[in-house]
């Protein structure tokens, strides 16, 4: 299997972050003047992510600061995507979130009542939680197992979060392992890519069809899957998680549309552009 850029343009972009747009602090090649192209054109573009340890704002801000800058509006993230799920679907519920400062600061900006008493507690949600404690996770158990009425739910489903030299931290998934396994419950709800809500938020006010839309990211299990999901085109950027082995791994329905070295090959007037492949451009 080889690298299978798109020959044409779509009505919309949705970008993962990390791994796809940036890693770490920097930019990756092609990131810069690929999004600064889209915009030219007049093409919507709209950033995703799975991490609900930063709020939106906090996103705007470092793409600004990396030289993208991105109204706050045009980044969807689990910490707004759990909050309106939980407004829309579950609204008087009180909750305990097993998360870190921005998911809490935005359920209680929209209201949403906040308690550590199991006895009164409807939802458990888990999160990527780096203060995450064992009296945490008894409130948790109390609350879903003793109790017998919380429901679980959480932001995201990723086993880890990945850093520059290969390294990383447990992300969510490991959260939702250790409630899961002490209490025999089972996450009922995850609001993160690759469920399709992370696709209505993005596109919101925007009067386009996502099967014109492209998902881009750098991770099958998610960024493409929630392409699939959402029945969108897709494209799988080989600068973060999963590799062409990967593809060759995956059923056949659940591959990209399309498979790129640098993300810059979605643009595909390149002879138009003057661009170059060795060309190292942020």
């Amino acid at each position: 299997m080889v690298p299978i850029a798109p020959t044409g343009f779509h009505d919309a972009y949705l970008f993962d972050l990390d791994g796809t747009i940036y890693l770490g602090d920097d930019l990756l090649p092609g990131a810069r003047r690929l999004i600064e192209e889209l915009r030219r054109r007049g093409i919507p573009v709209r950033f995703l992510s799975n991490n609900p340890t930063k709020a939106p704002a906090q996103y705007a801000e470092k793409l600004e600061r990396l030289g993208l800058a991105t109204p706050v509006g045009d980044i969807a993230n689990t910490v707004a995507t759990m909050t309106n799920w939980l407004v829309s679907n579950h609204p008087g519920a009180t909750v305990f979130p097993i998360a870190e400062r921005p998911l809490i600061d935005a359920l209680t900006q929209a209201g949403i009542r906040i308690s550590e008493d199991p006895a009164e507690i409807d939802i458990v949600i888990a999160s990527y939680d780096r203060g995450f404690t064992y009296e945490k996770l008894q409130i948790a158990f109390d609350a879903i197992w003793f109790h017998r009425r919380a429901i679980l739910v959480a932001t995201n489903p990723d086993r880890y979060c990945p850093f520059p030299g290969g390294r990383g931290e447990p992300d969510c998934a490991a959260i939702v392992a250790a409630i899961e396994a002490c209490t025999g419950a089972t996450c009922q709800q995850i609001v993160g890519k690759p469920d399709p809500s992370m696709v209505t938020q993005a596109l919101a006010g925007l009067e386009v069809d996502p099967r014109r839309c492209v998902m881009v990211g750098d991770r099958l299990g998610t960024d493409i899957e929630l392409a699939v999901r959402a029945g969108m085109s897709s494209a799988l950027v080989l600068t973060g998680d999963s590799t062409l082995d990967d593809v060759l791994a995956t059923p056949e329905a659940h591959r990209p549309t399309y498979i790129l070295e640098r993300i810059d090959r979605l643009i595909p007037s390149w002879d138009e552009l003057g661009w170059t492949a060795d060309e190292e451009t942020r």
